[in-house]
């Protein structure tokens, strides 16, 4: 009996070293699950000026790359596979990046910018939203103010995802909101590959 009892003192002291998984987590495995996969998106957000790059052109997201501690998702907007979204693992949470490109691969003047996760996101529960707020970072400032963009100062970035049914991309600041939605119920065949990969 004193065996038995041990072992299960041994299973549950066990079990409760096992931290339950964040909602960054979450949001990292159900982009993993999507590896491989592209999906046809629309703007989602009011129109505005800024969007005009977007205007009437074919959005597609493609899960391109995907290892255990990070996910690069290149975002073609028409013709154009100049953008890449990074998400990656750090001691805190996510860490979300932009990278830019020319044709030629080379880096844009404006890439890398970003931040980092600063809240557990959404307390849905498991079969609901994941949802990850990404405030710019002290680069991503520093790289606007070179740029005379202060305005993006005050860029934060938001990943959302409903498992099946829906995954959004989102900037807002003052005065400016963008947001555009990928259907994830209906794969369509994958872009090529973004400007500076093979």
């Amino acid at each position: 009996m004193k065996h038995v009892i041990a072992s299960i003192l041994l299973l549950a002291a066990s079990c409760a070293t096992i931290p339950p998984a964040t909602a960054e987590d979450r949001l990292f495995q159900r982009l993993s699950t999507l590896c491989g996969k592209a999906f046809e998106g629309r703007i989602a957000s009011p129109p505005a000026e800024g969007d005009a790059a977007f205007a009437g052109k074919r959005l597609v997201m493609h899960v391109r790359q995907c290892s255990p501690g990070e996910i690069r998702i290149p975002f073609h907007v028409g013709e154009d596979r100049s953008r890449t979204w990074v998400i990656s693992k750090t001691s805190g949470g996510l860490r979300l990046k932009h990278d830019h490109r020319h044709r030629d691969g080379s880096a844009d003047k404006l890439t890398q910018y970003g931040g980092d996760s600063v809240q557990q996101g959404s307390k849905a529960d498991v079969h609901e939203a994941s949802r990850q707020e990404f405030p710019a970072d002290a680069y991503s400032k520093s790289l606007f103010a070179r740029e005379n963009l202060p305005q993006s100062a005050a860029n934060i970035w938001a990943l959302e995802i409903h498992p099946e049914r829906m995954f959004g991309y989102e900037l807002r600041r003052p005065g400016r909101f963008f947001r555009v939605e990928f259907d994830l119920d209906r794969p369509v065949p994958p872009p090529p590959p973004p400007w500076g990969s093979h």
